[in-house]
Parts: C-alpha cells; structure tokens; sequence
C-alpha cells in the first residue's frame, strides 16, 4: 500500500484560496485537514474560507468585470485563451490524474479519462462562442430587431467532490467563455485538484481577477452558503444533492439569483427480454461500478424483465465478483476508494439496510485485503421491492439493486417511481417500445441501447428532485448570458400621440 500513501509530484505545502491573482490564506487564518481516503490520514491542510473572504473574492471578481477587459474581449480572443488552457489541462493531464487519484480514491485509469474530458470541455466552449450566431428578426420597411448576449457578472460556481477537476471545468469553460468573471467554491474533501487552476489560468493568459477560488464548506457563516447569500452574485451553478439545493434556491431567492442546479439521482436501467443480455450486462456493470460508483447518472436500478431475470441477475453477480477492486494509484483497478470516511459510513449504512430488505447476491462488506480506508466491494442486491430504501434512496456508492417486471406499463411504474429523475437506460431491439418508453419515463436524459455516451451539445440536466435547468452545449450558453433585445425602427413612426 506504500505506492498509494506516497503523495503525488508537485503537492503544494497547504491549498490556499485565490482571490485577485493572488494565493492568500484566510482572513481568520482557519484552516481544515484533507484526508487521503486510502487510510483516512489528514495529508495537507486546507484554507477555510468564511464570509469575509468571499467578500474578498467577489469584490475581486466584480472589479475584474466591471474594469477590466474580459467582457468586453472579442469572441475569438476569449477562445484562444481558452483554447491555450485545454493545451495545458491535457500537457499535464498524468500530474491532473495523479492528483485527483490521490485526493478521490478515483482510479487512475478513469481519472487519466476525466483529465482529458475537462481539456475538451474548454476547446468545445471556445469554439462554440465564436461559432454562435444571435437571432434577428425582421419585418421588411419597418423594422428590424436582434438579440444582444451580455455577460451577467459574478458567477459563483459550487462544485461536487466525484471527479472534481472534470464538473469545474463544465462550470468554468462557459462561464468565462461568455465573458463573466467566477468565484469557485470547491468541495471541501476534495480541494487538491482546483488548487492547480490558477497556476493553468495565468500560463494561459487569463487576466487577474476572472478567476477565484475560495476553499472551505457549506455550511451557514462558510463559504458556500456567502456565496449563495452574496447580493453581487447573481449567478449559482450547483451540482450536488438534492437536499442542498433545496437550501439554495431557498437562499438564492430574495434575489432572485439565476440558478442551474443538477442533484441527486437514483436512474433505472431497464432490460427488455429481446435486449442484447451480454451487452446489458456489461454496460450496467459499468455504469454503476465506475467511479467507484460516486457518479450521479450511475444506473443503481436494474429492472429486468421476468422472463430472463434469473439468467440476467447469475451473469451481473458473477461478473461483479470479477470487478477489480485496488489501490486508486494502480492501473489496473476498477473501484477503488471512496472519497471520505463520511460517505463510506452511509454507503455501508446503506448495504446493511439491504441486507435486511433483499437477496445479496454478491459483495456486502469490505474487500478482503482492505481492512483500512474506504473501500467496499461492488455490492449487488437482487429481488428488491420498489418501497425498499435501496430502491428509493440515493446511495452514491458500489451498491446496485435489481428488481424484476412482467410488463412494459410494470417497467414504467417501476421506472418512475421515485422522487429523483436524471437519466434513465433502455435495453430492447424493440425501435417502438424503445421510442415511447423513452418519451413517457421521467427523466432528463435517456440512453438506449449504450451507457451514458456524451454529446456536450446537448442538454445535460434532470427532473423532479434531480435538478433544475439545463447545462450543456446552448443551454449553458443562454444561462451564463443576458438576452437583450433590441428593436429599430426603419419606416414611418406610427406611435399614437397622447396629449396634442
């Protein structure tokens, strides 16, 4: 275990925030420890940010839009910058992995492939602002009319602690590609990945100021609740779970704040008896044992028609005992920790209340060589009945339940039932049954026959509990933006006069 307790090259001696173009401790000086989640051991301290430095930090931001030159560059001139930091990201892409590895418990494998992810998101941003074309309307000999996009401010951007490096650069490449200044609040177990943006953004020629980073937590008085509270904000990106975003919007509304939020989820995979069984397996195996299972389009609900449910629950418990469980720095794991001993408490919570409520078929407890740290075995509960919390409830870890159905109105009960609506799978070779199940199930996103295959134009988002907007391709272009139209008259006024 010693080659996964070794910190990676280039670990700073404490993470600071950022404000202005400058690293600076807190104000008050309060710092917290950052755990390594392959032994739970503090490895590096943390600035932990209040009130006052988001004070810092937002002042800083509205200086940089409000005097500086960001909003007003050129399109193009934003994108090359853009374009220079996806160059740096993928240069550094093994330093990137390393990090993000150490600090997540993220295997490595996966955490290369997210490293090259957060690249592409930059470079589809910049291309996408200087390919964007305004809507105009006309009324010939009278009038014409157009759309004029402004940049709105400071946005604060809240990010989750699964594949951290990744998710801020979905937040980051539009919000500055639009030409706003940002104030970041990371997650507070996994910060080490973002402390490495600011020395990315001034090698790409970002200008002081559009960029900031306040480290710390959520709570009331912290710094993700001053964020959310602060009037000069106008704008919150937050992915995270369902119940704090319900804290948001609560905090966000006597502003009446822009929000884009996506949440928790708890996605149905469904597999029709004429599915393609081998390629169903393999796919839900991966969808919801990748990431060690912190992944919030994870499909943790299997339901799986009668007529080949025991054969399609033998092959995924068989095939789940096989999944590698390792070390996060070794290339060759699949899961590996998870990222805190907090949530590995309520995913082991949550594998023994299956226990009591279905048939475990594989997993269960702790790896065997894995006395210590976070690890739990890719855990696989078949027979669960829709009112079982493993069911309804989002786990966020290696545990998947499956549940059997007799009919394609079953399988859309079951679907939808729960209060969560991300993303949802279908498994048939049946092309109307798979159109008008993916119309009727509720969800935001819908893949057949493949797992959570990405296209960054299109809308990426959820329903119900599981989020509120859209971001993605246009969508995050229209959030980060203010629509203005402007309308100019060509022929003869014709205004009514009132009081000649």
């Amino acid at each position: 275990m010693t080659e996964s307790i070794t910190p990676p090259a280039g670990l700073p001696e404490k993470i600071r925030h950022y404000i202005g173009g400058q690293f600076v401790d807190s104000i008050d000086g309060e710092e917290f420890d950052v755990l390594n989640p392959v032994t739970n051991e503090p490895y590096i301290t943390a600035a932990s940010g209040k009130k006052a430095d988001i004070e810092a930090a937002v002042t800083a931001a509205k200086t940089a839009f409000d005097e500086g030159p960001w909003p007003t560059m050129l399109p193009r001139e934003r994108a090359r910058i853009l374009y220079r930091i996806a160059d740096i990201v993928e240069s550094r892409k093994d330093e990137l992995a390393a990090m993000e590895s150490f600090d997540s418990g993220l295997p490595i494998t996966q955490a290369k492939g997210q490293a090259s992810r957060a690249a592409e998101n930059f470079r589809f941003f910049a291309d996408l602002i200087v390919a964007q074309v305004d809507d105009a309307f006309k009324v010939p000999g009278r009038q014409a009319n157009y759309v004029n996009r402004k940049p709105i401010g400071v946005a604060g951007l809240i990010t989750p602690w699964n594949t951290p490096f990744m998710l801020e650069s979905w937040k980051l490449g539009p919000a500055i590609a639009t030409g706003n200044t940002v104030v970041l609040k990371p997650a507070e177990f996994t910060p080490l990945s973002a402390s490495l943006w600011p020395g990315i953004f001034e090698e790409a020629g970002l200008p002081k100021g559009v960029f900031n980073m306040v480290n710390g937590f959520g709570e009331e008085g912290f710094a993700g609740d001053s964020l959310v509270k602060h009037p000069d904000v106008p704008l919150i990106s937050f992915t995270g779970e369902s119940s704090t975003g319900q804290t948001i919007f609560a905090n966000a509304a006597p502003w009446l704040k822009g929000l884009s939020m996506e949440l928790g989820g708890k996605s149905p995979a469904v597999v029709f008896a004429d599915a393609d069984l081998e390629a169903a397996v393999n796919a839900t195996i991966f969808g919801v044992f990748s990431l060690n299972g912190e992944r919030c389009t994870a499909g943790s609900r299997i339901l799986v028609e009668d007529s080949v449910y025991d054969e399609f629950v033998e092959r995924y418990a068989a095939q789940a005992k096989r999944v590698k469980v390792g070390l996060p720095s070794d290339p060759d794991t699949e899961v590996a920790a998870l990222v805190h001993p907090e949530h590995f408490e309520k995913v082991m919570s949550y594998v023994e209340i299956g226990k009591t409520e279905a048939r475990l078929v594989a997993g269960g407890g702790r790896p065997e060589g894995f006395e210590t740290g976070n690890f739990v075995q890719p855990t696989v509960f078949a027979d669960v009945a829709p009112e079982a919390r493993i069911f309804q409830e989002e786990i966020f870890g290696p545990v998947v339940a499956i549940t059997p159905f007799s009919s394609d109105e079953e399988a859309l009960e079951l679907a939808n039932n729960t209060k969560y609506g991300l993303a949802a799978y279908i498994w048939t070779s049946d092309l109307k049954r798979a159109h008008n199940f993916s119309q009727a199930v509720e969800s935001g996103m819908v893949w057949l026959n493949s797992n959570n295959v990405r296209d960054l134009r299109t809308p990426f988002g959820g329903v119900k509990a599981s989020g509120l907007g859209h971001e993605g391709g246009y969508r995050s272009i229209d959030f980060y933006t203010e629509q203005q139209s402007v309308h100019i008259n060509l022929g003869e006024v014709h205004n009514p006069v009132f009081g000649k």
